[in-house]
């Protein structure tokens, strides 16, 4: 992993944590539930920069190094990156 993007990855896991342990708390002392919705969406959005970190590391190596040997290397990326973009187009 490249250090820069390994570093803000590990940031963001730790801040996920933290958010996650939150609405723990919230529920086990019976918060508002506007209060929880509230955090567990501020969860998933930190879930989606995480992921955003994830695919530019994998497109800075593993796709440039499967791209530069080319043929079915190549076509292996090209099937990866079309999966991801179908799972995150198929969230609800």
């Amino acid at each position: 992993m490249i250090e820069d993007i390994k570093r803000r990855a590990l940031h963001r896991t730790k801040i996920i944590e933290g958010q996650l342990r939150g609405i723990e708390k919230m529920i086990e002392h019976d918060e508002y539930c506007v209060d929880i919705i509230t955090l567990s969406l501020a969860v998933q959005k930190s879930l989606g920069s995480l992921n955003k970190l994830l695919v530019e590391n994998h497109l800075r190596t593993h796709v440039a190094e499967q791209y530069e040997a080319g043929g079915e290397t190549r076509d292996a990326a090209v099937a990866e990156l079309l999966r991801i973009y179908e799972l995150t187009n198929n969230r609800s």
